[in-house]
């Protein structure tokens, strides 16, 4: 496994999550093996996937939602059927509007430890909602309870990721970006193919070894408000984007996201001269269209040392910091070869962020305000739905 130096202090209280981030392409290469050996669960699902009628519910809470969103467009091209991606805050709170009594639900759970009240609660609400609930669980905790409450269940398939998975740190890094490979091969075995996942390891790597000293002098600068722009399965990826700079920086630095067409109508309203821009940068000749409409706006408007652009390829029209990302090829249709060497060149501001505004990414909240496993939270009784 390769070494990166992500640039972070010894005691910095930045370990953890500087290895987690670092460690995602040798991780990848081991998901996909488990994956590609793993008929137990393409048995499992084939039969529910070849019943149309049934919905396919991506579900999670926070990063583990957005991952959903971000793999569910790939997935419904994949399997030429919808696929859904559902918030478990959402079903939790609305079971009712969600699910009607006679739909048959395959309801795929990314959990990181499963231990958070709506992982646990989401599935119980869909099963009671519903006559017909079945389960993947991709988590990275064999003890976790959503782990234990599906083991060994007809209607249930629990897959495990390696251990390292489990963050230690605050935020979730290496466990979404596995999770997310993991439940694409479930389905689609060609997104975990050698070559497919060589490619997205080896971009990975060239973004792990030549930015972290390029996202180490950005936030230097010390941002107010960090915006991520991106269209398509990107717009997913810049919503985990912002909010690992909202987490990392214990909330310091407000974080926004938004679709490059979007961003005019309002949002674009909380831009200042202390905030940074980054455009990603679509593969698509006709979406880049728009993102470098954008680009050449912000630029006009905050200045080519305010806005950075993630892209595939040289923009040599473009003065502002480029970094380049190559996504190589992929069997996977669009941005997806994209997704995760962003992530992962996202995750690096963000860690470097955290750094800058004196906190511990490891644990931005001694305090306690906000925890790596959410707590606090109240599941009430369901009722029988007349009040």
């Amino acid at each position: 496994m390769p070494t990166f130096d992500l640039l972070v202090p010894p005691g910095s209280g930045g370990e953890h999550t500087a290895r987690e981030i670092a460690q995602q392409p040798s991780v990848w290469r081991t998901v996909a093996a488990q994956s590609r050996a793993d008929e137990a669960t393409r048995r499992f699902l084939e039969l529910l996937v070849a019943d149309a009628s049934r919905r396919i519910v991506l579900t999670g809470a926070g990063t583990s939602a957005f991952g959903g969103r971000m793999v569910a467009p790939l997935l419904a091209r994949a399997l030429g059927r919808p696929v859904e991606a559902i918030a478990t805050t959402d079903i939790v709170a609305r079971p009712r509007e969600l699910m009607a009594r006679d739909d048959k639900i395959l309801l795929v759970s990314f959990a990181r430890s499963g231990n958070s009240p709506e992982s646990v609660a989401a599935a119980e609400l869909v099963e009671a909602v519903t006559t017909d609930c079945r389960h993947l669980v991709v988590t990275c905790a064999e003890d976790g309870q959503l782990a234990r409450r599906h083991a060994g269940r007809s209607d249930s398939r629990v897959v495990l990721m390696p251990a390292e998975t489990n963050d230690q740190g605050f935020a979730m890094t290496s466990s979404i970006t596995s999770m997310m490979l993991a439940v694409l091969g479930a389905f689609a075995p060609s997104f975990v193919e050698d070559g497919s996942i060589d490619q997205l390891a080896r971009s990975t790597e060239e973004v792990l070894s030549r930015r972290p000293a390029e996202a180490q002098n950005l936030m230097a600068r010390r941002f107010d408000r960090i915006v991520y722009l991106g269209s398509g399965i990107l717009r997913a990826m810049a919503e985990e984007a912002a909010l690992k700079i909202l987490e990392l920086t214990g909330g310091q630095t407000l974080s926004y996201h938004d679709t490059p067409l979007g961003f005019r109508h309002g949002p674009k309203s909380l831009l200042d001269d202390r905030t940074l821009v980054v455009v990603l940068v679509s593969s698509d000749p006709y979406a880049r269209l728009y993102d470098l409409d954008i680009l050449a706006e912000m630029r006009d408007q905050l200045g080519d040392d305010r806005v950075v652009a993630f892209s595939p390829e040289p923009l040599p029209r473009v003065t502002c910091p480029v970094w380049e990302i190559a996504a190589g090829s992929s069997q996977a249709a669009g941005d997806w070869p994209l997704v995760l060497p962003y992530l992962a060149a996202a995750q690096l501001i963000a860690l470097q962020a955290s750094l800058a505004a004196g906190r511990t990414p490891d644990n931005p909240f001694p305090s306690g305000e906000v925890n790596r496993v959410v707590q606090g939270v109240t599941i009430h009784p369901l009722g029988d739905g007349t009040h």
